[in-house]
């Protein structure tokens, strides 16, 4: 079995985290995976890059810590693939199979809002996974559900240490007849590492191998909390 981790953030990307792309690929490596997928906060969430660049800047500053996670992965043996996390600061999507010419080329997608991206972005290629649906947090207001819009729910985010969240999650995906999925959410090696993610029989080549497998059942969840 492949095992791999499907959410993660680095420092170049991501203003919560502390640990660069390299870091990332390296700690991975050592804990057994075959592949990370990158998902950084994009440009509406919490992201490090300045966002007074130019838009093709901005997004050339923002790939960073896929590209440095890929440089080094290719380098020790891990496959590393790209993805978004794109938010409003209450829900948060996983995007997969869209790359960074199609960000470059879409200037005017922070001028949408939230269905009309998933909409564009679906229409485009792209899967979405809906990322943490019931977490809660002083900073989240509400939280944005649109089953119809997304491709299968993050049931599992080893993140969490409140097992509800998972749980509504899980009712949430199972109530619409949506594929679930997990993945770790880490923002550095030591304590914000979780190890969470999935197995697959199949080894993938990029982001959407991935997500075609969610939608086929063809993988199985990494829950740590099976262990405590």
């Amino acid at each position: 079995m492949y095992r791999y981790e499907t959410h993660l953030h680095t420092a170049e990307g991501s203003a919560c985290s502390d640990s660069t792309g390299a870091e990332m690929a390296e700690k991975y490596k050592a804990e057994g995976y075959d592949g990370i997928i990158v998902t950084d906060h994009f440009y509406n969430g919490n992201t490090a890059v300045d966002r007074s660049l130019p838009w093709k800047e901005w997004i050339a500053g923002y790939c960073l810590g896929y590209e440095h996670a890929k440089a080094r992965g290719d380098e020790i043996g891990l496959d590393v693939f790209f993805g978004i996390e794109y938010g409003d600061g209450c829900s948060d999507f996983l995007v997969y199979g869209l790359d960074k010419q199609w960000y470059m080329e879409h200037d005017d997608i922070m001028q949408l809002d939230m269905k009309q991206f998933l909409i564009l972005a679906r229409s485009c290629g792209a899967y979405i996974i809906q990322a943490h649906p019931f977490r809660e947090a002083p900073y989240i207001n509400g939280t944005l559900h649109c089953p119809l819009l997304v491709d299968g729910v993050e049931t599992v985010n080893a993140s969490h240490r409140d097992p509800r969240f998972d749980e509504r999650a899980k009712a949430y995906a199972q109530w619409y007849g949506l594929p679930a999925t997990g993945g770790s959410d880490s923002h550095n090696t030591t304590s914000r590492y979780y190890g969470g993610g999935v197995l697959s029989p199949k080894r993938f080549t990029c982001a959407a191998d991935y997500a075609k497998a969610v939608i086929a059942g063809g993988i199985t969840i990494i829950d740590p909390a099976d262990d405590r």
